[in-house]
């Protein structure tokens, strides 16, 4: 378990979609180009099995924006889009309601 300080330290903002590419290592990854308010970043993403580029393109997602970069298969990510998974069904998480680029999920 972790107490609701540990929570707090996640910084969970949603973006929007701007690009997808394939992975040139990786055959179930993507990197996705994002906006998070004024800011654009690459993230690798395990999520290719679930979503085709044309679907992903425009999204929004839930980013954790903090995490520690980290160089996956070659390739910098810079945050990671949350997603859910039930079986074989992949899911990224995703407002209900228009909102902006870099609001912050709370």
């Amino acid at each position: 378990m972790i107490t609701i300080e540990e929570f707090k330290k996640l910084n969970i903002r949603i973006a929007r979609i701007k690009d997808v590419i394939d992975h040139p290592g990786a055959d179930r990854l993507y990197i996705v180009r994002i906006v998070i308010g004024e800011e654009e970043r690459e993230v690798v993403a395990g999520i290719k099995k679930g979503y085709s580029k044309e679907e992903l393109l425009g999204k929004l997602v839930a980013v954790v924006e903090n995490l520690e970069p980290a160089v996956i298969r070659g390739v910098e990510s810079k945050g990671m889009i949350l997603a859910a998974q039930d079986g074989d069904i992949l899911s990224v998480l995703s407002p209900d309601r228009p909102v902006a680029p870099g609001s912050l999920v709370k």
